[in-house]
């Protein structure tokens, strides 16, 4: 008699944490025409796709969206001119 048995593999893929601070946001775009399938205007602020929100400072709101892959979201990140998108590593 033959046993075979199934090995479970885990992949552990790294995750980040993209946070928009909508308060200090511009609103000049640049991250929804650098990453497109993450990022929109609506009305005169960007908005972080499928993302949370949950209480910022007096002034208004954060976004925060947990992703495993970074696509271009640093590049969006380092693109807006005012310090309002971070992109945070949470596991490796």
């Amino acid at each position: 008699m033959i046993f075979f048995l199934k090995k479970k593999v885990f992949f552990f893929v790294a995750k980040w944490v993209v946070e928009h601070h909508k308060d200090l946001c511009i609103g000049c775009g640049a991250c929804a025409a650098i990453e497109p399938k993450h990022w929109v205007m609506e009305g005169d602020k960007s908005h972080l796709i499928g993302s949370t929100k949950k209480e910022g400072n007096a002034d208004g709101l954060h976004e925060i969206k947990e992703v495993t892959d970074l696509e271009s979201n640093q590049e969006a990140a380092d693109a807006c001119p005012v310090p309002c998108i971070f992109v945070k590593k949470i596991q490796d």
